[in-house]
């Protein structure tokens, strides 16, 4: 393992300052499915690290497993953003579970964008929230968000990679120090040594 060690862990920081960063821009956005998401996968890559450091297999199969599922989420993210088949990105029930109006923070800071009020606002527009125009941006929001979840997907596959390594590992130290100290867990015994003397009963007489 200590081959092993300085590597997974650089992985794991990675990931975790990768999901930080998103984890508060998703906060600046209220978005609650995200935000949900965010949390139980840092819970998951602390559980992951924890596992590799203290030599657990379990923890470490478990953060694996849990990386299938966060890429499964990220590629929805991305299919989201980007309209595939039925998917609005404009619909407020998946991301926010219809709390609040669904919008991205990058929507109205993205590089380059230009906010200006609507004066004044649509009948329609609800009294609660502002009417706004963007214009200007670089870089549309939807393709920020398609490249955060893009960058996670990456890393995601990276740290798999790493943690089917590192369970590999571990089964085999568990396998070699099994091998080794077999003998003592098996009460073995040395041969002991046999006498060639044969008693003979004893009668005595009255």
């Amino acid at each position: 393992m200590s081959g092993v060690s300085p590597v997974f862990p650089s992985v794991t920081a990675v990931l975790l300052i990768s999901i930080l960063e998103r984890q508060i821009f998703d906060f600046l956005g209220y978005q609650w499915a995200p935000i949900l998401t965010n949390f139980i996968h840092i819970i998951t890559v602390i559980l992951g690290l924890f596992g590799t450091v203290q030599f657990r297999p379990r923890y470490v199969t478990g953060y694996a497993v849990w990386l299938v599922l966060w890429v499964t989420w990220n590629v929805f993210v991305i299919c989201f953003y980007l309209e595939v088949g039925d998917l609005s990105k404009d619909t407020d029930l998946i991301m926010t579970f219809n709390i609040s109006m669904h919008r991205s923070w990058w929507m109205e800071n993205g590089p380059g964008c230009r906010v200006t009020p609507v004066t004044p606002p649509p009948s329609w527009a609800p009294e609660d929230h502002r009417y706004i125009s963007i214009a200007g941006c670089v870089l549309e929001y939807q393709y920020v968000e398609v490249a955060h979840s893009s960058l996670q997907i990456i890393l995601a596959l990276a740290g798999f990679i790493y943690a089917c390594y590192v369970v590999k590992l571990i089964s085999e130290e568990e396998d070699s120090f099994d091998f080794i100290g077999g003998f003592d867990s098996y009460g073995y015994q040395g041969p002991q040594k046999t006498s060639h003397l044969q008693l003979q009963p004893m009668y005595m007489s009255k």
